[in-house]
């Protein structure tokens, strides 16, 4: 998903060179990708790339050395990006240092002569998953490009992408949790274990239902995000749900899958373990997701900053929470842990305070959208202690048998 996510994301950082947008924006809105290495101009859709971070400098990207020098309609970048992602793409959003400060440029592959740009790709990573997208280590040797933003506003004009790809780890993450939970229950209903279907062995059956749990908080919490975005331009609130609880939820689900993932490959055994199936492959994926566009650490001091910078927007987002959450067990006590954690000037509980806020969106998104599961969401995440292991939740039968059959219907 990494081309296709980078290419949406972009129209939001190209927001701010209008004119170059209207020229891109046919482009990467084409259902017809043309995968032919020629320049961008000459085709019926493209894809966009990115290249923020360097060797020396990682999530700092303001230690940037890569540097920007005026050329006719352009400038010429001298430098590198440790990690280039989707090398393979027609333009990329990079950071540079201009005249004024650290800013954002559009690179083509080619040049608006028809030669090809110098982009020396040096060599892609060898990364633990992800290997069906390529990302590389890459050299500029005087390459052309057009500035996106003002001078010395990089990070303020990437970050609009930046908020955009955090989103779709947070769709794609939840989405990984629900192919394995998928193939974990569709695997105990057809597996015979002592002349039972192993969906009716009450261990694997409170196993896999706390699993569905889990799944049920993160879908919801990611479509109730997304529902953000979408009315953000005419409801400021709905704006400031979206900025505040976009690295909130990512943090979390992103978090939540490759131990979710783990857990569906063990209710398979051995057969999970194996690269004929496909938990294998998710399980090298998830890892990712939680890594990328800020890992832990970055997202919840994101938080904290946006607490600090927008504290009576945050207060209000909170309040919605809470009213859209109701009385369920938990929520009261969430939210003073949430407030005390993320008030606080030292950082030592922000990653506590972000999970709990992330669990209390998600009992809020749960009540607007299936009200059946929020209870048991609130009872066993919300109000349960930290350090809880899958399958330690004491579900009912109801509750279990519920969740199992919205996981995955009975055909």
């Amino acid at each position: 998903m990494c081309p296709v996510t980078m290419t949406r994301a972009a129209v939001a950082v190209l927001a701010a060179a209008p004119a170059l947008l209207e020229r891109v924006m046919p482009k990467i809105t084409s259902r017809l990708y043309a995968p032919e290495f020629r320049s961008w101009t000459d085709k019926s859709g493209i894809t966009i790339g990115m290249g923020m971070t360097e060797k020396q400098g990682g999530t700092d990207v303001r230690a940037n050395t890569t540097r920007a020098e005026p050329a006719g309609e352009g400038y010429l970048i001298t430098g590198h990006k440790w990690f280039m992602s989707a090398p393979m793409s027609d333009a990329f959003l990079v950071l540079a240092q201009a005249a004024a400060g650290l800013t954002c440029f559009f690179m083509p592959r080619f040049t608006p002569d028809g030669h090809v740009n110098a982009l020396r790709l040096q060599r892609l990573k060898d990364k633990l998953g992800n290997r069906s997208n390529a990302s590389s280590e890459v050299e500029f040797a005087a390459a052309f490009a057009w500035r996106v933003g003002e001078e010395g506003r990089g990070v303020r004009t990437i970050i609009e992408m930046v908020q955009l790809t955090r989103l779709d780890c947070a769709i794609a993450s939840a989405g990984l949790i629900r192919m394995a939970l998928a193939q974990a229950v569709h695997h105990a209903r057809h597996r015979l274990v002592f002349k039972r279907e192993l969906i009716d062995q009450p261990l694997m059956r409170t196993v896999l239902a706390d699993l569905a749990l889990e799944c049920e908080g993160a879908v919801a919490a990611m479509m109730r995000l997304c529902r953000s975005y979408d009315l953000a331009a005419a409801d400021p609130l709905e704006g400031a749900r979206a900025r505040l609880l976009t690295p909130v939820i990512k943090y979390w689900i992103c978090k939540s899958a490759p131990s979710l993932i783990y857990e569906a490959m063990e209710c398979l055994g051995g057969n999970g373990y194996v690269e004929e199936g496909i938990l294998a492959r998710l399980y090298r994926e998830a890892p990712v997701n939680a890594i990328w566009e800020g890992s832990g650490n970055v997202v919840c001091l994101d938080v904290l900053r946006a607490l600090s910078h927008e504290g009576d927007t945050a207060r209000a987002v909170l309040a919605q929470l809470v009213k859209e959450a109701g009385a369920l067990p938990g929520c009261a006590e969430a939210v003073a842990f949430v407030q005390h954690a993320l008030s606080a000037t030292e950082e030592a509980h922000a990653r506590a305070g972000v999970e709990r806020l992330a669990l209390l969106a998600a009992v809020a998104a749960l009540q607007g959208s299936t009200p059946e599961v929020a209870p048991t969401f609130a009872r066993y995440r919300l109000a349960a202690p930290f350090a809880r292991l899958y399958g330690a939740a004491e579900l009912t039968q109801a509750e279990a048998a519920g969740l199992l059959e919205r996981a995955l219907p009975v055909a």
